[in-house]
């Protein structure tokens, strides 16, 4: 693939409105159609913000009424704010676009990123994003005194974590010992041409993820570098090894066209 562009857009003071940054991104993505401007890449940070992709329910919504901002990516409900590496890639792709094979390079270069940190990462089948693999089911402790064979989140369809305290929230999954999302992606192809992008937990306030259903998910939770670490630290330290892991995997790729399966008379 051609070079890669990187726009550091704003970070902490500088976080940069969701609104203006998705008015940025379909401005870059007119012009990467038209070829006026290389492959890019934006990275900032938002001030707090949920934002729902296109297969949101209602019932993963913040129950207090908190605004959402309905959004034209895939994925559901998520949360983006202060100690959140946000990066949206705008490439050109051969028609049609393989997303999944998009997905997996971005997820590669951040498992890459997580590893140069000591934090080994992973990709759970059948759930996009980067995650941190918990103990097995047998191991972990019990939540509300029941044995996990009767996890209410699994076995009662009108459970809602959002409504049962800490012991369910979503940020204290890593002391349940459970599965844990360090890395969300959702994205967008139009014209052949991404939007979107991935939100990289480096060091927030994981407790904003506990008034929503992240992902839609209910059985696993949210974590960051910082949690998985035990220390402090920041955006300035995670950016340049984002940069040259996702420069290494996305510029030297080479994305083949989704292949379509047609079917027999």
């Amino acid at each position: 693939m051609s070079e890669l562009r990187f726009v550091r857009m704003g970070f902490g003071n500088e976080a940069v409105d969701y609104r203006v940054a998705w008015d940025e991104q379909r401005r870059v993505h007119a012009a990467r159609f038209a070829d006026e401007v290389p492959d890019t890449v934006i990275l900032l940070e938002h001030p707090p913000v949920y934002t729902a992709g296109r297969r949101t329910q209602d019932s993963e919504r913040p129950l207090d009424g908190t605004p959402v901002i309905d959004v034209d990516r895939g994925g559901k409900i998520t949360w983006h704010g202060p100690g959140q590496l946000v990066g949206y890639p705008i490439q050109k792709l051969p028609r049609p676009v393989d997303v999944v094979a998009h997905v997996r390079r971005l997820e590669e270069a951040l498992i890459r990123t997580s590893a140069e940190f000591g934090v080994t990462a992973t990709r759970i089948e059948g759930r996009s994003g980067v995650w941190v693999l918990g103990d097995p089911v047998e191991q972990r402790p019990a939540l509300g005194g029941l044995s996990l064979d009767f996890d209410p989140r699994l076995t009662d369809e009108e459970f809602d974590p959002r409504l049962n305290g800490p012991e369910y929230a979503p940020s204290n999954a890593g002391q349940r010992r459970e599965d844990r999302k360090l890395a969300a992606i959702g994205i967008r192809v139009a014209k052949g041409v991404t939007m979107h992008g991935f939100s990289y937990n480096v060091q927030p306030d994981n407790k904003w993820f506990d008034r929503i259903i992240p992902c839609g998910i209910r059985d696993a939770g949210v974590t960051s570098l910082a949690a998985e670490l035990g220390r402090d630290i920041t955006i300035d330290e995670v950016l340049p090894v984002v940069e040259r892991h996702l420069r290494d995997i996305l510029e030297h790729a080479d994305p083949k066209p989704r292949e379509i399966v047609r079917a027999s008379a």
